[in-house]
């Protein structure tokens, strides 16, 4: 195995800077073959994501993790999306159901350190059951998104799945995300238009007021400093903690450089 880190990345990322998103799956889906899947939670970005992946025909897998409780909404529009867009949507589901945990620890989400814990048993856990299987995600992360996702970079290392995550809609203002949705008429989560500029759990998310920041409406119960839930690295560490083991020869060949052999 070898160390990957974020600063190993540094020269690939610059390159890939303005690549375009399906060159970038491309390349993702030549260096990792079958051990890469996206990752979607079927918002606006992920719903872009998984139309690219249906015109590339690639065969990437995508995984969708359901805490439990869910909007209606969002169980009916993933559906609507596999069948509409011939994707295999892999879901990942908690050990617990939300009586179960409710039961067993009481009702985690109202207070900060309950949250964090209630987001990594049904959100991170569920991931993290299968990161094995894989060596790289594909995720929808925007930098127009703001807050601590302003710097994320193309390529990133995620030390919680031990994997490579791909960015390839990272550079997309709202504006370009926009214009794709609608010139392809992909359809995305009513909710969206219910004044939901997020879209998680049923427990934790409200609307969005006009003027409000775009993730005020998560988690509005505990206040601004509970906006994320931990899925995504780049939203909690620091860079220098972002690093991965991978195989030898797929470090090799991700950073394009050649092996030595001596005899």
């Amino acid at each position: 195995m070898a160390r990957l880190t974020l600063a190993d990345l540094a020269d690939l990322n610059a390159q890939f800077e303005h690549s375009d998103p399906r060159d970038l799956i491309r390349w993702a889906k030549e260096h990792f073959g079958d051990r890469l899947a996206a990752l979607s939670s079927m918002q606006k970005t992920g719903c872009a994501v998984c139309h690219m992946l249906s015109t590339l025909d690639l065969d990437i897998p995508v995984l969708f993790v359901d805490t439990g409780v869910l909007f209606p909404e969002t169980y009916a529009h993933r559906d609507r999306i596999a069948e509409e867009y011939g994707l295999t949507i892999r879901t990942l589901t908690p050990e617990l159901t939300m009586e179960e945990q409710t039961n067993q620890l009481g009702v985690l989400y109202l207070t900060p350190e309950g949250q964090a814990e209630c987001c990594r048993m049904r959100k991170s856990d569920p991931l993290l059951a299968v990161a094995g299987e894989y060596d790289a995600m594909i995720s929808s992360l925007r930098r127009s998104d703001g807050g601590p996702r302003g710097r994320t970079p193309v390529l990133s290392p995620d030390p919680e799945t031990n994997t490579l995550r791909i960015n390839p809609l990272v550079t997309m203002s709202d504006e370009e995300l926009a214009a794709y949705l609608k010139d392809n008429e992909i359809p995305t989560n009513p909710l969206h238009e219910q004044g939901y500029a997020t879209i998680g759990c049923n427990r934790c998310t409200t609307p969005v007021l006009p003027g409000e920041p775009k993730r005020a409406g998560r988690w509005r119960h505990l206040g601004p400093w509970s906006q994320y839930c931990g899925i995504n690295p780049t939203d909690m560490m620091p860079p220098e903690q972002l690093s991965v083991d991978l195989p030898e020869d797929l470090v090799d060949r991700v950073l394009g450089r050649a092996t030595d052999f001596v005899i």
